[in-house]
């Protein structure tokens, strides 16, 4: 055992879903459709906020940022995951593990800062409207979106690095990414320091934020019901109610992977849950908020038509 303990891999064997051949062909094109139109989506959204004037507000300032994110966050594990589905041997280098593991955990992090950010940007655009262009200037909605990013990088950075450090005696995880949780498992022993930081930013980034966007939709849905135009309303619950599906998807599926007991579900279930959130809810993201979003269909027209070959298409 001292002798594995001091083992140094530089590689790793990821298990996937090895043990149903059948079902990987069949993920493995779900997977692939979703990552294109996580990336066709993302990236349509991105581009009609910059381009479009009137989506310079802070909603859509966060909302790209979101696009960002899920960008990042899907090119971290899925393209590893697509070839890995079509591989026999399943392996990724150590330093090829820790930039996933890092860019998965900052992606995500950065995310449930950023979730709590756009409830606050909804709090204040219904609860204070005369003030919001004050409270929730250009230069404010930056500085929030800033925090959120380093927020998130500088706890995946010391999750990732504490991780590192923990010696492991063997280098099959038995996952298709280098998800942190699975990779732990491979510990020789358990270690209380890196416990404890795993679960004092998990509480941080998961329950914290989340608390937080609870209250503020207490106040927005009282607000709301004060509202005494039909059409006001509506509006009013169109965009929060796209802000809080995303919600629910993003949060429900990351407290049932970081805020469980260790024995609560097998490894396989993990494994659906983190390609949920990790393919699926990205890909909704977009769709979430532009099909409920009467801007976002106009801008991406609007856009569209500026292409000339879609201007000639569309005469045809």
């Amino acid at each position: 055992m001292q002798g594995e303990n001091l083992t140094v891999w530089s590689f790793f064997l990821l298990e996937g879903f090895s043990r149903s051949p059948a079902l990987e062909i069949v993920l493995f094109v779900f997977s692939l459709v979703m990552y294109l139109i996580t990336l066709l989506g993302n990236s349509t959204l991105i581009l009609v906020t910059v381009l479009e004037s009137r989506l310079q507000t802070p909603m859509y300032l966060f909302l790209g940022n979101l696009s960002v994110l899920d960008i990042c966050y899907t090119s971290a594990s899925v393209p590893t995951l697509l070839v890995n589905l079509l591989s026999s041997q399943k392996t990724i280098i150590f330093s090829g593990c820790a930039v996933q593991m890092y860019l998965s955990l900052a992606m995500g992090s950065t995310e449930c800062v950023l979730l709590a950010v756009m409830a606050y940007d909804r709090y204040v655009a219904i609860c204070d409207p005369l003030r919001y262009p004050v409270i929730m200037s250009r230069q404010v909605c930056m500085q929030m979106a800033a925090v959120s990013w380093v927020t998130g990088c500088l706890t995946a950075l010391l999750e990732t690095s504490f991780t590192l450090q923990v010696p492991l005696c063997g280098n099959l995880i038995d996952h298709f990414t280098c998800e942190i949780l699975a990779v732990l498992k491979l510990a020789c022993a358990r270690s209380l320091l890196v416990d404890t930081i795993m679960l004092v930013v998990s509480v941080l980034l998961l329950p914290g934020p989340m608390l937080f966007i609870c209250i503020s939709y207490v106040f927005i849905l009282s607000a709301i019901l004060r509202i005494s135009s039909a059409e006001g309303r509506n509006k009013a619950f169109s965009t929060c109610g796209a802000h809080l599906t995303v919600v629910i998807l993003y949060y429900g599926a990351a407290l049932s992977m970081y805020l469980k007991p260790p024995s609560s579900s097998s490894q396989e279930v993990d494994k659906i849950i983190s390609l949920l959130y990790g393919v699926l809810t990205p890909m909704l993201n977009p769709i979430i908020y532009s099909l409920r979003n009467k801007e976002v269909k106009e801008a991406v027209k609007k856009v569209l038509g500026r292409i000339p070959l879609y201007r000639t298409h569309g005469h045809l």
